[in-house]
């Protein structure tokens, strides 16, 4: 019979039960496991479990008994006083009288129940195991009563509440055998008192017990901490102190540096009205402190009301394309800002195209920076069509983004348009020989004076040193190139020197890290013979060797103008520090120094030693680091400070050598000697 059609062929009147020749229902709907699995023991309360007033109208008690098979695979449930299943065990016997189930209050019920935890789990697990005697499941008591009830119980309830067909039927069953109103009530009597205990508390409801509100701010003052965010009174007050100290620095200095303070968009909401009526900050930098777009917002309004501020910072925050937005829209109208940082700040394409509109319409703003970024060919694109119409913009910092060729190309468009620019950082875009080709070629077309170029690490060869060295012969504006750590070889570097001997406006040059040997070097030397402009030479991570340490030299102790040389990790070795030493006796324009990294060991420092106590007013800073020097080395360096009382040294960096404590005492009391008797410092780093 089906489960429906059963349920509606039964009177169910509450607390009525049917004969025992009522059919039930078939166990045939039960998975396979719960159809012949072991059977559970079964208790149940007992009439002396209840009060005295109640147990008058009970007619239930069970007791511990075992369940025999009958042929249909159900247990029997009938059978007179003693009577025997197949099995010969005594089956479980109880009345069958029509006799109405008393209603139990559920105060009356929680006023002897036990601890609600433990009644919750036996108690359920005794009802759960009852369910399946009275559904016709096997048990085996003589198996049940070695092993713990409560885990049986649960295992047993997450069995069965895991089945549809199974709910159906014991629900059935159960309204038919006990009554619908009865079985309900006691059943929600058992879970509203164990589910105060141990269910969760939905969301959204009430409860008596109120959370603390949020106290503080939650931003802290430091790179790296926080402040919890139901801090107490103090801390909230200790942090609007701070920020008053952050005010007060905007309505005072000049040039304010609240960077890596962490104060993140709360902060900036806190500091905005000081900045918005501040008449003393000319520089503000808010670099790194956690500011995103949405602090950015603190600026609408005040940015166009303040007519001192001349440049901002606000690289290190993550405030995105989204941020980019916000702030251009805000400069749009902005009279007073000049140069404004976006290093590192998460800026795409997007960004840079908001930015570009933003140029369009601004006329005040001389330098923009958007270093280390992740503006592709696109960004580039629109930065371009900016560079058109703008009049203003002097300098673009681009260094460490994804231009490439395309980007380079792009960008040439643009520049050939504008009168305005001056500088060009595209350092790091991987550009290569094609995209500096065309940056050249809109360079060499640029109407206005190009003064400083970075095209630094672009995996330029020497096909692009060709281009660039053509550019350098004509250029009348250029004051400073950047090809550092590119590869232009030694044919580049012949090309470049070819192009240095026509140009008289270049006094910076940096070839490092080019794979320049010592016949580079040579001609690059020839060149200093002649050209008196260029005072700054960086020439480092060249292998030029001992052989081009000699050639350079030999040119620079008559010759040339250079103030700053760079040589370190060059692989001169002790014989090429020799010609350094020699040159230094002579030249009288070399100020700065720097040999790191070059194994001059003792015997170089040594030499450089012997040189340094002639008289040299020139030198002032010498690099000696990562160098092997030991402390022979050292202590012939301290015997020339003081041999030298005119020694113009004031800095010595011997840092990452192998020097002793006698080897820094000794340099240590060289340098206290020199204060004692010219009151001249020398800073010397170990």
């Amino acid at each position: 019979m089906e489960t429906n059609a059963l349920a509606a062929s039964y009177s169910l009147r509450s607390g009525v039960r049917p004969s025992s020749s009522v059919p039930l229902p078939s166990t045939h709907g039960l998975p396979c496991k719960q159809r012949h699995g072991q059977g559970f023991l079964l208790y149940s309360f007992r009439d002396s479990c209840l009060p005295a007033s109640r147990r008058a109208g009970s007619s239930v008690a069970f007791v511990p008994r075992a369940a025999a098979e009958v042929r249909d695979g159900r247990p029997s449930l009938g059978g007179g006083e003693g009577g025997r299943g197949r099995g010969g065990k005594r089956v479980l016997r109880q009345s069958q009288a029509h006799t109405t189930s008393p209603s139990l209050p559920v105060k009356e019920i929680a006023s002897f129940a036990v601890p609600a935890g433990a009644l919750l789990a036996v108690s359920f697990g005794m009802w759960i195991v009852f369910l399946i005697q009275e559904i016709g499941l096997p048990t085996d008591f003589r198996r049940i009563e070695k092993t713990n009830l409560l885990t049986y119980s649960i295992a047993v309830s997450a069995s069965l509440l895991t089945s549809f067909s199974v709910h159906a039927s014991l629900l059935v069953h159960l309204q038919v055998r006990y009554g619908t109103a009865n079985l309900l009530l006691q059943h929600t009597v058992l879970w509203k008192v164990a589910g105060k205990l141990i269910m969760p508390k939905p969301k959204g409801s009430t409860s008596e017990i109120k959370k603390t509100p949020s106290l503080g701010l939650k931003w802290s003052f430091s790179p790296g901490t926080n402040l919890l965010s139901g801090g107490a009174a103090k801390l909230e007050k200790e942090s609007r102190q701070k920020l008053n100290e952050f005010s007060k620095e905007l309505r005072t200095f000049r040039s304010v540096d609240l960077s890596g303070r962490n104060f993140g968009d709360d902060g900036l909401f806190f500091l905005a009205e000081s900045l918005g009526y501040n008449q003393a900050a000319e520089e503000v930098d808010f670099s790194g402190n956690g500011i995103t777009a949405v602090g950015l917002k603190a600026l609408d309004g005040v940015l166009q009301t303040n007519t001192m501020l001349k440049t901002l910072n606000l690289s290190g925050n993550n405030i995105g394309d989204e941020g980019a937005k916000c702030l251009s829209d805000i400069l749009k109208v902005n009279g007073g800002i000049q140069k404004l940082q976006l290093n590192s700040s998460g800026i795409g394409d997007e960004g840079a195209r908001v930015i570009a509109d933003m140029l369009k319409e601004n006329q005040t703003l001389r330098v923009l920076e958007l270093n280390n970024n992740m503006i592709e060919y696109s960004g580039f694109a629109s930065l371009a069509g900016a560079l058109v119409e703008n009049k203003a913009i002097r300098s673009i910092h681009l260094n460490g983004n994804y231009g490439g060729p395309l980007g380079a190309a792009s960008l040439a468009k643009g520049i050939e348009g504008n009168k305005s620019l001056r500088e060009l950082h595209l350092h790091g875009n991987l550009i290569g020989n094609e995209g500096v080709r065309a940056l050249i070629s809109g360079l060499s077309a640029h109407k206005g004076k190009i003064t400083l170029l970075d095209i630094g690490n672009n995996e330029i060869g020497p096909k692009g040193a060709f281009s660039i060295a053509e550019y350098v012969k004509k250029t009348k504006s250029l004051l400073w190139l950047n090809l550092y750590m590119n590869d232009i070889g030694d044919e580049g570097a012949e090309k470049i020197a070819d192009a240095l001997k026509e140009n008289r406006t270049i006094t910076t040059i940096d070839l490092g890290g080019n794979n320049i040997h010592a016949s580079g070097v040579s001609m690059i030397a020839k060149v200093l013979k002649d050209n008196s402009v260029i005072t700054t030479l960086e020439l480092s991570y060249n292998p030029i060797g001992p052989d081009g340490a000699k050639d350079l030299c030999e040119i620079l102790k008559f010759h040339g103008k250079i103030e700053t040389l760079k040589l370190g990790w060059c692989q001169i070795g002790p014989k090429g520090v020799e010609y350094v030493a020699d040159c230094l006796k002579y030249n009288t324009t070399l100020s700065t120094l720097d040999l790191r990294a070059n194994g001059l060991g003792d015997d170089g420092a040594v030499c450089l030693a012997r040189s340094l106590k002639v008289v040299n007013e020139a030198l002032t800073s010498l690099d000696l680091g990562f160098n092997e020097i030991r402390d022979r080395g050292a202590f012939a360096l301290a015997q020339a400070l003081k041999a030298n009382e005119d020694l113009a040294v004031t800095s010595l960096n011997l840092t990452s050598n192998f020097l002793t404590k006698y080897g820094q005492v000794a340099l240590t009391e060289a340098r206290d000697h020199v204060f004692e008797m010219n009151e001249k410092e020398i800073n010397i780093f170990f």
